[in-house]
């Protein structure tokens, strides 16, 4: 394994073939350049190395300036300067500047590969704690779609990548998988998150009231509009306008629609301004509407507008890996809002948990969780299957540690430190249970 990586510039090749070989018996993975150019070139906010440059050489560039060019790239990358006697000032000014470290020409191997060690070490730690930052904001979001399931994974994904794109999304997903929050997530994480979210149930509203609803009125435009009221769109000017249940909008107000997205103005009922409006539009499905398309219940030219991209939700049936972690997050809400403490799972109730379709889906087994937080049990479905020693909690507790480790570990591609980072897991925790269960890394990722 490398001891780190390591870029040296220097324009005279001796001093490149021997630096080469003294770092390379250190055990560093050296590359040689003898531009500076050519070293900006491989340089990168992630670059997971260090760079080490002497600092008079000919040409455009020389080492100060490299170092400039390094730092405006990233601040934190160590960057060493080789000087001769005669450039020990500049050096000292250098640091001032930035430079982690200096070494003065002729040097001996020991004295560089010292520095040189520091220096990864330095920029191991940097790159490991950017990277637990991004977890750790990945997981803020794993706390609002909850499920270490694979497909959940892939929602959250697809979230985080389309939250900071204008995109029109389109949401899929059976009544009561969370579609609206997937939708307030994909708000919340983007741009306009300061600006307003407004959802509207389209199969909730009365046909004779969706325009006044969508596009707002103007005083005396109908018999009881006794002032002016802005429409759900106007109010979602430069935030997001989720439409949930979009199948339902009758063919007329989809036309409308189309229109206010095209020339992105409204215009009121009784009015004849029109007003101007930025918003992105969200749609939850239930239906795919492709086939509503083509059985003339939706638009064509509304489905293009519409459906830029897509985010399909599975139903809990599907994603089983999730149904106790939900549970359990739902159970320690409720309780924590009646000041009580949640009661914990029996074997029974786990089994039973597994054992049901939960039709009803995340919404379902969200009332279950309130029931159970208030010590009213489960209801049970269909009768539980016989136990026996293979589905003993240890047992399903065991299997489902093992498919979660082994799913972080297929995520990861292999990286350890980020499966102890995701699963919360000291190294050795992991090791003993990848050693206790089998899993064999290599083979997961073949």
């Amino acid at each position: 394994m490398s001891a780190g990586q390591i870029l040296f510039v220097d324009d005279e090749e001796p001093m490149r073939i021997a630096v080469k070989q003294w770092l390379g018996l250190a055990g560093f993975d050296v590359a040689v350049l003898g531009r500076p150019e050519a070293a900006l070139a491989r340089l990168s906010k992630d670059f997971a190395g260090i760079l080490v440059s002497d600092v008079r050489m000919p040409g455009g560039l020389d080492g100060l300036g490299l170092l400039k060019a390094a730092q405006a790239l990233d601040t934190d990358l160590p960057v060493i300067l080789v000087t001769g006697h005669g450039d020990i000032p500049l050096a000292v000014e250098a640091m001032r500047e930035g430079a982690y470290d200096f070494i003065e020409k002729p040097f001996v191997p020991e004295r560089l590969a010292e520095a040189v060690g520091r220096a990864c070490e330095k920029r191991r730690l940097v790159l490991e704690n950017r990277r637990l930052r991004a977890l750790g904001a990945g997981d803020d979001m794993a706390h609002r779609l909850i499920g270490p399931s694979l497909a959940m994974e892939k929602v959250r994904a697809d979230v985080r990548e389309l939250a900071a794109l204008p995109l029109n999304v389109v949401i899929f997903g059976d009544t009561g998988c969370g579609k609206e929050l997937v939708a307030r997530c994909l708000h919340d994480y983007g741009p306009r998150a300061a600006r307003p979210f407004v959802a509207i149930n389209c199969a909730a509203i009365p046909e004779t009231m969706f325009e006044s609803e969508f596009f707002g009125h103007e005083a005396g435009a109908f018999t009881g509009a006794a002032q002016r009221r802005a429409g759900k769109i106007e109010h979602a000017d430069g935030g997001t306008l989720f439409l949930d249940e979009v199948e339902s909008m009758p063919l007329a107000l989809q036309a409308k629609l189309l229109r206010v997205l095209q020339e992105q103005c409204v215009e009121p009922l009784g009015g004849n301004r029109t007003i101007p409006v930025d918003v992105r539009v969200i749609t939850a499905a239930k239906a795919d509407l492709l086939d509503e398309v083509r059985a003339g219940r939706f638009r064509e030219d509304l489905y293009y507008r519409l459906h830029v991209a897509e985010i399909r939700l599975p139903p809990l049936a599907q994603r089983p890996d999730d149904i106790v972690a939900l549970f359990q997050s739902f159970a320690a809400r409720a309780a924590a809002a009646h000041g009580r403490n949640p009661p914990s799972l029996a074997e029974d109730d786990l089994r039973a948990l597994l054992a049901r379709d939960w039709p009803g889906n995340v919404r379902e087994l969200r009332n279950e969780a309130e029931r159970f937080a208030l010590g009213l049990g489960l209801r049970r479905g269909a009768p539980l299957p016989p136990q026996d020693d293979e589905s003993s909690l240890q047992a399903s507790v065991a299997a489902f540690e093992k498919r979660r480790i082994e799913e972080a570990l297929r995520q990861a591609r292999g990286d350890v430190a980020l499966v102890m980072a995701r699963l919360d897991l000291p190294r050795r925790t992991l090791n003993e249970k990848m050693a206790k269960y089998g899993i064999d890394r290599r083979a997961l990722l073949q």
